[in-house]
């Protein structure tokens, strides 16, 4: 009956919107794609599925944390023990967490112990624009890209003569204010940004079953800096060097006095690039960067207890050719170096991985577009692995386009299981797993018209090799089939912006037959927004259906339970002053839906947050 609900709302709203009469969508995405292909490529030429969010969407949002701005995105699940700071997971089309590449400026990032990114400890205040391409990637990207990959671009500022800068703060609910400052211009053939932010927050209670307490707070603080240069040489090569550093605190739940209860936490990317035309038809690319992503663990008492720190240092050559006015290539290679340490000692603490591609984008007659791609890895725990992509869209007359695509990829086994120092029976590491391993084929239809613009794309994927704890401790034992249909629409109506996303997705355990756990398998989204004189509303709306989950008992025996499903509502306003100043203020989860994504974590409650903005 849910389920027929959930259909039935997805076709009336999508039925409803194609036959509006409309003007012209103002909300069509970015026409340039990068992550892609790894290198500016037309997004109509494309058959990935792409979600771009660019700042002026972040700031329209009014989104505090990265979660937030992902969450209700198509094929993109999150779930978050706690407000903010606290653990968030990100699935994207029904794969693990892990199986999510995340790149920063092009710099492969996340933790090589847990094999996650701490999404939730970015600070949104310094990324210019997030691109997510759903899919394998692994023939571009190697390990992780099982699927998907999304790339967080950091500030890079106005290019105008004339320092461009904005100055905001504010402050709303669990006594949380924020502040940030961004400055960025111009001088000849040189460009400049620095920008930075704070916030803190007193939260709130993360956990259910915890009394109140020093070790259930769900306190946070953020403190970063962003900061970019680059030269364009007389010779048109142009150096550029980044750097974007976070580091805070944040509180959650712990058992006992004997629980880490505090954890104090460094991330940080750091990279120079260097681009240059070495003929008319040559672009070569030189990138190098480390990402640091570092915890240190305290107790109640305020006594340290642990630390666990990731370093990935990064080097890569593209090599962008255009073969002729309907052909371009891309070749290159990738290599990194994940590097460990702190107080837990593991069995190895470094370990390497070279890959080698090469990308083919074509136009035939028609417009029909072909990209393939192809890449061999050799990593130092496992060996090699080989993987392929190819896609094909078609655009076709009246606005409509057909794409199809059908790939591998692949998820290299992390420290953790590789080489976590305890015995096997227990859950220590494995150093004989092989890689995870996925197949995928993916179908659509797509519209672009005068009053709007729609997406249809159903796709299926096999997950074989998955690690998990058997009988002699962690084995490629698991298996997993994900089906799902994926539909987004967005038009102008009656001088609304009207955008409609939704999810349907069967995440199945092949071994058992059940539903993999924390997956949402019905998802909608709807954002409304218009502007009114000096005036700009919005809202949002989230529908999500229950999802699976397991708790532990006192002997920690798994017991299963499910999160019931929810609907949260969300208004936006801002006031411009005038063209410098302007009042933003956003209430949250107005219906004060009380909902879990994780079994026993508090979700926020209804809660506001007000801000002034200054730009000039």
């Amino acid at each position: 009956m849910q389920k027929t609900l959930y259909s039935s709302l997805l076709l009336a709203s999508v039925s409803a919107s194609l036959t509006a009469h409309a003007a012209n969508n103002d909300e069509i995405l970015p026409e340039m794609l990068v992550t892609a292909t790894r290198s500016d490529t037309a997004r109509n030429e494309l058959a990935s599925a792409a979600t771009v969010y660019t700042r002026e969407d972040i700031e329209r949002l009014q989104v505090r944390t990265l979660p937030d701005l992902l969450k209700g995105s198509t094929g993109v699940d999150v779930i978050q023990q706690g407000g903010y700071g606290q653990p968030a997971s990100v699935f994207m089309r029904g794969t693990n967490s892990s199986h999510v590449l995340v790149l920063i400026d092009g710099i492969k990032a996340g933790s090589v112990t847990a094999g996650i990114t701490a999404f939730e400890l970015m600070p949104i205040e310094q990324i210019e624009r997030v691109e997510i391409i759903r899919g394998p990637q692994s023939s571009l990207y190697g390990s992780e890209a099982v699927g998907g990959v999304i790339q967080i671009f950091t500030r890079k500022g106005a290019q105008t003569e004339k320092p461009s800068v904005s100055v905001e703060a504010g402050g709303g609910s669990y006594d949380t204010h924020r502040e940030a400052g961004n400055i960025s211009g111009r001088w000849q053939n040189s460009w400049y940004n620095l920008g930075v932010s704070n916030i803190e927050s007193n939260g709130f209670k993360p956990q259910v079953t915890i009394a109140d307490g020093v070790v259930n707070q769900g306190g946070y603080n953020n403190t970063a800096v962003n900061a970019r240069v680059g030269h364009r040489f007389d010779n048109n090569a142009e150096l550029e060097a980044f750097f974007m550093r976070a580091e805070g605190m944040n509180q959650f739940a712990g058992y006992t006095d004997q629980d880490a209860s505090r954890k104090q936490f460094v991330n940080q990317v750091v990279g120079t690039s260097l681009t240059k035309d070495l003929l008319d038809n040559w672009r070569s690319i030189l990138r190098f960067g480390q990402t640091r992503d570092e915890g240190s663990n305290f107790l109640a008492s305020g006594q340290f207890k642990d630390s666990l720190n990731s370093t990935r240092w990064n080097a890569s050559w593209l090599n962008q050719l255009t073969l002729s006015a309907n052909h371009s290539a891309t070749l290159g290679t990738d290599y990194r170096v994940d590097e460990i340490d702190g107080s837990t000692q593991y069995n190895k603490n470094s370990r390497y991985d070279v890959g080698v591609f090469g990308e083919l984008h074509s136009k035939l007659f028609n417009n029909h577009f072909i990209n393939a791609s192809l890449r061999w890895d050799e990593n130092q725990a496992f060996g090699d692995y080989v993987t392929g992509n190819i896609g094909w869209r078609f655009n076709w007359l009246h606005g409509l386009s057909a794409f199809a695509s059908f790939g591998n990829a692949f998820k290299a086994p992390t420290f953790n299981d590789l080489y976590y120092p305890l015995p096997r029976s227990w859950g220590g590491g494995n150093p004989n797993l092989k890689p995870e391993e996925s197949t995928s084929v993916e179908t659509g239809l797509a519209g672009n018209h005068d009053w709007g613009r729609w997406e249809l794309r159903a796709y299926h994927t096999d997950i074989d090799h998955l690690i998990a704890f058997g009988s002699t401790g962690m084995e490629n034992i698991n298996k997993a089939q994900i089906d799902g249909i994926e539909a987004e629409i967005g038009t102008e109506f009656l001088g609304w912006n009207h955008k409609l996303t939704g999810n349907l997705l069967s995440p199945r355990d092949r071994m058992n037959n059940t539903r993999l756990l924390r997956r949402a398998d019905k998802t909608l989204s709807y954002d409304l927004s218009k502007t009114l004189g000096a005036f700009d509303l919005g809202a949002t709306v989230l529908a999500q259906s229950d999802r699976p989950d397991v708790v532990y008992d006192e002997q920690w025996n798994q017991i299963a339970t499910s999160n019931a499903g929810f609907v949260t509502l969300d208004f936006r306003t801002v006031y411009h002053i005038d063209k410098h100043w302007m009042i933003s203020g956003k209430l949250n989860n107005i219906l004060d839906k009380h909902y879990q994504t994780v079994s026993n974590y508090n979700m926020a409650d209804r809660n506001f947050f007000l801000s002034i903005h200054y730009n000039n």
